[in-house]
């Protein structure tokens, strides 16, 4: 018997709002009865504060960043931590000056993908490591590295190093997204670290041959990454723009298409499209205007601009080429925001993320704006400032055409978000990574909310927060001591990353979007990274009894 899901949502508010599921008999020791929206945890300097999560779920540890990996190096001794201090939590013999750190730096595992494979191997040569592993990269430290969560596998063997540095002996930069290509049978990892940003392909195994293929897919602040059915890469970008107004910032990310001359080797080249959204208003392409004489607030408080940040009709979209390897056969890395500029593709603020709706044949495409993560932001109340859920709708998804629409409009409860995952065909989850700086403004950290694909968000309706992240003891020492200003090197609040449902199909069958999720049923598991703090990554599992 299929599952329905169903969300009941009322007002402006979030409590009491739930979310229903049903199924057959045979599946009720897997399911949840009801999800209930729980009240965000209260940001308090000083006070450590558990993470809240709604009846009939339950969390675990599948790992945590003070775990030792088990072929650990000098420079990388932990899940979490870098080797350049021998405390993992502040010392106070030492005194905290730039350069000379009271306890080591943090590394922040980012995104996660969850693969079934078999036959890897890991540091014992004589241990089975099975065969379901949660791959990652870091976001922070020098060196970057990847890691691989042995999730059948004893504390002494969980944790995996697989690299530090490139085929070239380059070190591998700071990561922030990270997917699974199928046909090309390699992880893919993104980075927004300024000059060196890159995308690497790696293989899943110990000593995993990591190779920059940025000559490709251009450099960028990319993050988000996936497959679509056809083997393109969508790529998702995070930068943000120059401060105008008040605390508010120009629009200056773009979402990419980028469709490959062998969908198996991203070395043989492609073409990496922008996507383009036309005015309602001039019938005309808005593409990004910087910050000048005769533009003191670039284009952050443009009607087009308002238009965007606010319900109404869907926008006429197309793609624009803004670079090809069979033009340009340099073999060179190529600045992708420039171009897309350049190209007149539409800056969006900060689109973080983005998966294909399951059931959509990979015509529905859900990405989120960060937004400008301040309360005080001028762009708040009508250009966007809060951020939002885009839906991108084309006929099929290597369409040169398509439709854009406003899914959710932010607000002060529900902004900063980052990554996605979906639950089911009409359920899809964001969590937020709002900052320290709204965390005290609004008095409230960071939570995961699940939105209905057929809710009527623009006339008041509301997600369920399903998830109300708290505050680790070692993330609140790292919030006080980061307002110092001595230099203290590690971030202070917890934040929601990683968020990642799958059942870890690795053929080209099991890209995200290509299957219905099962609700906690036949393989399908949900993971999230609380990164900063203790960077614990948890399992949430239903609750049982």
């Amino acid at each position: 018997m299929r599952r329905r899901l169903v969300v009941a949502v009322a007002g402006l508010g979030v409590a009491g709002l739930t979310v229903t599921l049903s199924g057959s008999p045979a599946d009720a020791s897997h399911e949840l009865t009801r999800l209930t929206s729980v009240p965000a945890v209260v940001d308090a300097r000083g006070v450590t504060a558990p993470n809240v999560i709604s009846p009939g779920l339950t969390e675990h540890p599948v790992a945590q960043g003070s775990m030792k990996l088990e072929n650990p190096t000098g420079a990388v001794p932990y899940y979490g931590y870098d080797g350049d201090a021998p405390t993992l939590v502040p010392d106070p013999a030492v005194t905290q000056a730039p350069g000379h750190n009271a306890e080591a730096s943090k590394t922040e595992p980012d995104k996660n993908t969850y693969l079934r494979l078999w036959g890897l191997h890991g540091a014992d040569p004589h241990y089975d490591y099975g065969t379901h592993f949660l791959y990652q990269g870091h976001e922070t430290g020098s060196p970057g590295y990847l890691t691989r969560i042995n999730l059948d596998a004893d504390d002494a063997h969980r944790v995996t190093l697989l690299a530090t540095t490139q085929v070239d002996g380059t070190p591998i930069p700071d990561i922030d997204g990270s997917t699974w290509d199928p046909w090309a049978r390699r992880l893919l990892f993104t980075t927004e670290s300024g000059g060196n940003a890159s995308v690497l392909q790696a293989t899943p195994d110990l000593n995993s041959t990591v190779q920059d293929v940025s000559a490709v897919t251009g450099r960028g602040g990319y993050e988000g990454i996936q497959n679509d059915s056809d083997g393109n890469l969508w790529i998702v970008e995070d930068v943000g723009g120059s401060v105008v107004g008040t605390k508010a910032k120009n629009p200056n990310s773009f979402l990419y298409r980028l469709v490959l001359t062998d969908k198996t080797d991203l070395t043989k080249g492609g073409r990496l499209e922008a996507l383009q959204v036309i005015s309602r208003r001039t019938g005309q392409p808005i593409t990004f205007q910087p910050v000048d004489a005769a533009h003191p607030d670039g284009g952050a408080f443009t009607d087009d601009q308002k238009d965007l940040g606010n319900y109404g009709p869907a926008f006429a979209t197309r793609w624009v080429t803004v670079h090809d390897t069979a033009v340009d056969t340099s073999g060179k890395p190529f600045d992708a925001n420039a171009l897309a500029k350049a190209a007149g593709a539409t800056p969006f603020k900060r689109p973080e993320n983005g998966q294909f709706r399951p059931g959509s044949d990979f015509r529905e495409f859900f990405f989120d704006a960060t937004g400008d993560t301040n309360v005080l932001s001028s762009a708040n109340a009508s250009y966007g400032g809060w951020g939002g859920i885009f839906t991108l709708t084309q006929d099929r998804p290597g369409a040169d055409t398509g439709t854009l629409s406003l899914f959710y409009a932010g607000d002060q409860a529900h902004t900063g978000f980052d990554n996605v995952t979906f639950l089911d065909t009409r359920h899809v989850a964001f969590v937020e990574d709002a900052g320290d700086t709204v965390h005290t403004q609004r008095a409230a950290f960071d939570s995961g909310y699940l939105f209905a694909t057929d809710a009527d968000y623009p006339h008041g309706a509301q997600p369920v927060r399903f998830l109300a992240e708290g505050r680790d003891p070692s993330a609140t020492e790292d919030n006080l001591l980061g307002a110092l200003g001595n230099g203290f090197q590690n971030e202070g609040d917890n934040e929601i990353t990683g968020i990642h449902y799958s059942d870890g199909d690795p053929t080209p069958g099991g890209i995200l979007g290509a299957k219905e999720p099962k609700l906690f049923r036949d393989g399908w598991r949900l993971f999230w990274n609380q990164q900063h703090g203790d960077n614990d990554a948890w399992e949430i599992v239903p609750a049982r009894g």
